[in-house]
């Protein structure tokens, strides 16, 4: 994560899962428990990027969860694959791709997000 010249928090993501998002479709974003990631807080403003699209959010919630396993015991796997077609076991090898074991080890979060309407951006 990192802080634009604006003070807004960023995060890079995969364009199909920034596309899933916009659309309304992937409602959660998975991470492993970084420091930067930890000050991630409901109610925060968070602005997805991917290359020069950027797609500004608010957190709903903020959950850890131990393993991907109990993540995804626990969340909708379609509010975070969206509907790429992934299987559980599917999202769950594409998560552990981007994410190795020891990586996992940090804890897993689950950031609940909505897409800001349009009115609350130009009130800004």
């Amino acid at each position: 994560m990192t802080t634009s010249d604006t003070g807004k928090s960023e995060i890079n993501i995969r364009r199909p899962y920034l596309d899933l998002i916009e659309q309304g479709v992937k409602t959660v974003e998975v991470r492993v428990g970084y420091a930067s990631m930890r000050r991630i807080q409901a109610g925060q403003d968070l602005t997805f990027v991917s290359g020069d699209k950027r797609l500004p959010t608010r957190v709903t919630r903020v959950t850890e969860y131990t393993t991907f396993d109990a993540m995804l015991d626990a969340e909708d796997p379609r509010s975070i694959g969206g509907e790429l077609g992934e299987s559980r076991e599917e999202l769950l090898a594409v998560i552990r791709g981007i994410y190795p074991p020891e990586k996992e080890k940090l804890g897993v979060l689950v950031i609940g997000i909505e897409v800001l309407p349009v009115s609350d951006l130009a009130a800004e």
